[in-house]
């Protein structure tokens, strides 16, 4: 085995892992039919430790309908005083679309509503759903403006036999709101029942988009889980319990979560007409005239990795970069660092790819060192071959005789490329996954033109320039490379670029500026070598 071919076999190699792991990967296990019955059975009925409270008397009035509304620094929020449900959730500091006029983003959007996002859903036991829907309900506060510190708003209403109290208390520093459901009972008897809180959102990207896809996810005793298929949402198979601590619909960049009050919750999705939707049932004993407080948490909003680890039940899970987190994370932080000083998110990948390879100059330098040793040993080796071309194990047995001779590891010009491939893959997490980089410019306009260019990193080059140069990059790292005298592995390796330029069309602008930086680093280093070889001869 020659230096070539295994350069060959790792670059097909990466090319196969690349593809897999994010065309073709197959979805983290999630609970079949079977199953979610036995969640639903092994939910056990929450503990009574409330105080007795006997139900006012008083009749209930409702009042009209209108649009309640939330306004903090961070959103804006309205609210459907009959029954509390979220109408709109809008972001004041993120934008659809790159455009001056784009809106902000909402989050649950105008055809999410009449699916209920913050919805309550009381259930008797073997008997009808009492819904949001169904009840009569009154509101006597007014709209909130929030600067600093926490308000709240408290919607009441009567379903059937049972009055409700939603307290919702929101923070102006966070995108969290509690809620506690306060429910009695005022029937003859004491019921067993659930509650469940719900959320409901258009979907947050393309269904063609498969770098971003709106997925369903939750956290349990199993570990963090989700379902990126819409086929497998509608089915029903994103269904989870035991343990459950929070549960999300959700894209790279934002999310709706919930997060249960209670461990013994079970969580039901589902999707719709491009509208995700969402369920944390906690079941619940309702005695006669006696109020009971059922809690939960709703995060609406950007998935912003810092605030989300100051938020409960490990929501910082939320964001998560796969197989290569251990590496992303700490790339992400370090770019953020770099941004600190330069200010444009372009740079900071410049000169973190710089950074990389300041650090890998040693191994590429030994790779480098390997390929022309290689090279000197090729016409030896073409004699070999020449000799004893049929006798494939003789050819074997001296080829390796001739690299102990010369003392050359035939591997030596790959192990250091292998040794960087995970970083690439820790790299392009981070640039797709991380909040920061969306709409992030680096380079508004082509020079001289009006043309769009680089104005978002998060998006593939529209204009397909930094992909094409890259893979003419690519093609003078093979000319530079030295040869071996097989034709067909030769041209296998001049086709690679052409291999990487086509998957590379639609990448993440950054991901291309970052692996094309790198290229021309790794240009410049190969020349160094070879002039200093060329000195040494000399």
């Amino acid at each position: 085995m020659d230096n070539k071919r295994l350069l060959l076999a790792v670059s097909l190699s990466m090319l196969v892992l690349f593809a897999w792991q994010f065309f073709f990967a197959p979805e983290q296990p999630v609970q079949q039919p079977a199953e979610k019955a036995q969640v639903a059975r092994k939910a056990a009925p929450m503990s009574d430790g409330e105080a007795p409270a006997a139900a006012t008397s008083q009749d209930f009035v409702p009042t009209e309908g209108r649009t309640v509304t939330v306004d903090t620094p961070l959103y804006t929020a309205k609210f459907n005083s009959q029954g509390g449900v979220l109408e709109s959730f809008v972001l004041k500091h993120y934008k659809e679309t790159i455009q001056p006029d784009s809106p902000n983003v909402d989050i649950v959007g105008d055809q999410s509503v009449v699916k209920g996002p913050m919805g309550i859903i009381l259930t008797r036991k073997g008997s009808e759903v009492h819904t949001w829907l169904k009840g009569q309900w009154a509101f006597e506060g007014s709209d909130l403006n929030i600067e600093t510190g926490k308000q709240a708003l408290v919607f009441s209403g009567q379903v059937g036999d049972f009055r409700l109290e939603r307290r919702l208390t929101f923070d102006a520093a966070t995108y969290l709101i509690e809620e506690d459901l306060t429910v009695t009972n005022q029937g003859a008897t004491g019921v067993e029942a659930s509650v469940s809180f719900t959320a409901a959102a258009k979907a947050m990207s393309s269904e063609k988009d498969s770098y971003n896809p709106t997925r369903i996810a939750w956290y349990n005793d199993a570990g963090r889980e989700e379902v990126k298929d819409r086929e497998d949402i509608a089915k029903g198979e994103a269904t989870a319990g035991d343990l459950l601590q929070w549960a999300a619909i959700h894209s790279n960049y934002f999310m709706f979560a919930i997060v249960p009050g209670e461990n013994n919750a079970v969580m039901y999705s589902g999707v719709q007409n491009d509208i995700f939707r969402l369920a944390v049932e906690e079941p619940t004993t309702l005695q006669s005239n006696v109020s009971k407080t059922v809690k939960a948490s709703y995060f609406v909003g950007p998935c912003e990795r810092a605030m989300l680890k100051t938020m409960p039940g490990n929501l910082k899970t939320v964001v998560d970069f796969g197989w290569f987190d251990i590496l992303a994370r700490p790339l992400l932080t370090a770019l953020n660092f770099l941004y600190g000083y330069v200010h444009n998110y372009g740079i900071a990948i410049i000169l973190l790819t710089l950074g990389i390879k300041i650090v890998f100059w040693p191994l590429s330098q030994k790779s480098y060192e390997s390929m022309e040793r290689m090279k000197k040993l090729q016409p030896m080796i073409t004699k070999l071959r020449e000799k004893y071309g049929d006798d494939k194990q003789k050819l074997q047995q001296e080829t390796m005789t001739l690299y102990k001779t010369y003392k050359v590891n035939p591997a030596g010009g790959c192990v250091p490329m292998l040794v960087q491939i995970p970083v690439f893959f820790g790299l392009y997490k981070a640039l797709m996954a991380g909040i920061e980089l969306r709409h992030a410019p680096f380079i508004q306009h082509l020079p001289f033109t009006d043309w769009v260019w680089l104005a978002d990193l998060s998006a593939k080059d529209p204009l397909y320039i930094t992909p094409i140069v890259m893979g003419a990059t690519m093609v003078l790292q093979q000319l530079m490379t030295p040869s071996t005298g097989d034709k067909m592995q030769r041209y296998m390796m001049l086709a690679m670029p052409v291999v990487f330029t086509i998957m590379f069309l639609n990448f993440a602008s950054g991901l291309v500026v970052y692996w094309l930086m790198n290229n021309l680093l790794s240009i410049g280093q190969q020349w160094l070598m070879i002039a200093k070889n060329k000195k040494k001869e000399a």
